[in-house]
């Protein structure tokens, strides 16, 4: 079973819908959203199983231009 994460990301001003668009290129995400509030954008993504969540994010979202800072929130349960 993949683990579900939800992830925030803060932009550099005026790179946000950049972000948005280099992360929807790479298909890593199941929800993209717009937010406001500390962050910019808050994403959903499935870890796939036997993956480093920690790898996982630093390999394929944190290296994106104009990420400024990431706050990743693990789910455990689904009710």
């Amino acid at each position: 079973m993949s683990t579900c994460v939800f992830i925030q990301i803060r932009c550099r001003p005026g790179s946000t819908y950049r972000v948005a668009e280099e992360i929807a290129l790479r298909e890593i995400h199941s929800e993209l959203y717009s937010t406001s509030g500390d962050y910019d954008l808050l994403m959903k993504l499935y870890i796939p199983k036997g993956e480093d969540v920690g790898v996982y994010i630093n390999d394929r979202l944190l290296d994106i231009d104009g990420i400024e800072r990431s706050l990743t929130t693990m789910t455990f349960k689904v009710f």
